[in-house]
């Protein structure tokens, strides 16, 4: 489990366009924190941005959500979720709009797989005995990899070629290769994100972790390791379905995630081909 502090700031301080918080979910985020702050507000800020208010009605009624009736208006989405779970949904909506300029990959496909894993640890959450509102795992499949959108932009001529090898060379996995070529890496870089947006803690940490093949081992909070183990899952299915092959230490954290999340083999194969069928 990688250790935080200085490492951060050191790596921040090496050049990197890290995008400020959006000035609506300072707003959205002022409401939630405000003693006399009230669903009403919110509901009204949310829906002053269409494009926003768009976003999150399209998100809550996919299929993959799970919602049983179609949900129309904003202040009835609002309260559903509640604030807090309101807001997090807004920073994984805003974080997509948030990098802008030269960059050594295509954020389009950055964003769409990045949709995929959030979609889909929403569906495992929704399969598994074990809860956890279904807008912190969306959120945190949208912010998992985006310390790769800071990465390409500081390393624009390189950081695509480090993209290739890790994807080649499996000895390591990627944010090895990331630390050997470029003296940081992509969790790190997510995880700084993540943190100066003010998501809740658990995503931060399992932000900054999701590569560790022995974070289930020496982790001790219930809640990071459900979400860990859920993001890492429906990583798996998805490389799966697109690939047709598991991602890089599936082998050595297949059984621990398995467990974690209360499931077995043909459960996992079960809730993979029921997915399939989902994303057509």
């Amino acid at each position: 489990m990688i250790s935080i502090t200085h490492r951060v700031i050191y790596d921040v301080s090496k050049g990197f366009k890290i995008p400020s918080m959006p000035e609506t979910l300072i707003k959205v985020q002022d409401i939630c924190n405000d003693k006399n702050g009230n669903i009403t507000d919110l509901s009204a800020l949310i829906a002053s941005d269409i494009g926003l208010s768009s976003s999150i009605l399209k998100t809550i009624n996919s299929p993959i959500y799970g919602m049983n009736r179609t949900i129309s208006d904003i202040s009835q989405a609002v309260m559903l979720m509640g604030m807090d779970s309101a807001s997090t949904l807004i920073s994984g909506i805003l974080i997509k709009q948030s990098f802008k300029g030269d960059s050594a990959i295509n954020f389009e496909r950055l964003w769409d797989n990045a949709s995929l894993v959030a979609q889909t640890m929403v569906f495992i959450g929704q399969n598994i005995n074990d809860k956890i509102p279904p807008e912190n795992l969306y959120t945190a499949g949208l912010f998992h990899d985006c310390g790769i959108a800071a990465m390409s932009m500081r390393y624009t001529s390189t950081y695509l070629d480090t993209l290739l090898l890790a994807n080649e060379d499996y000895s390591k996995n990627q944010v090895e290769h990331e630390d050997r070529i470029h003296g940081t890496n992509h969790a790190i870089m997510g995880y700084f994100i993540a943190s100066g947006w003010k998501l809740p803690r658990d995503i931060c940490v399992v932000i900054l972790n999701h590569h560790e093949q022995d974070f289930l081992d020496i982790n001790k909070h219930h809640n990071e390791n459900l979400m860990y183990a859920t993001l890492k899952v429906a990583d798996n299915m998805l490389s799966n379905i697109k690939r047709g092959q598991n991602i890089n230490g599936w082998n050595e954290i297949r059984d621990k995630c398995f467990d974690q999340l209360g499931i077995h083999e043909d459960q996992y194969h079960d809730l993979g081909e029921c997915l399939e069928g989902l994303l057509e």
